[in-house]
């Protein structure tokens, strides 16, 4: 297992959408150990390794931030398998998505989503939101060793 931290999983597969997050991440020294990644397939994949049911292949992220609409896998699917095993159970998963739409919402608060945030389409709103997300899981929120 590679034993290399990484604080914050990004899934997102709108590049301007990563690149304005990241950006406002490490504006905040809060990216120091980020990961993109542009598909729920690409995520599954560096979180468990060849197969979902294998062993991790990485130290867990801190934070997962997860686009829902993605190719590939999306990101309730993604939800899903992290949510469903022990190892990956407890980390935070955080949706971050343009998508207001109830049944969406409805469904990752089932699969254990830690917060559902729409994206706001206001630059200086979704800068905010971003700095408030990486203070509040990277300092603030305390989870389980």
């Amino acid at each position: 297992m590679d034993q290399n931290p990484v604080d914050i999983l990004l899934v997102e597969d709108n590049i301007n959408d990563a690149e304005l997050t990241i950006r406002e991440l490490r504006k905040h020294r809060l990216a120091n150990n980020l990961v993109h990644l542009k598909d729920g397939e690409e995520a599954l994949s560096f979180i468990f390794g060849s197969g979902t049911a294998g062993k991790l292949s990485h130290t867990l992220p801190k934070l997962v931030l997860l686009d829902i609409q993605m190719p590939k896998v999306n990101g309730i699917e993604v939800l899903q398998q992290l949510k469903s095993h022990e190892h990956t159970r407890a980390t935070p998963v955080v949706i971050l998505t343009s998508s207001k739409e109830d049944p969406d919402i409805r469904r990752c608060y089932e699969l254990g989503v830690n917060s559902y945030i729409v994206k706001p389409v206001n630059f200086e709103q979704f800068t905010e939101a971003i700095r408030n997300l990486g203070l509040y899981w990277l300092l603030l929120n305390q989870p389980p060793t």
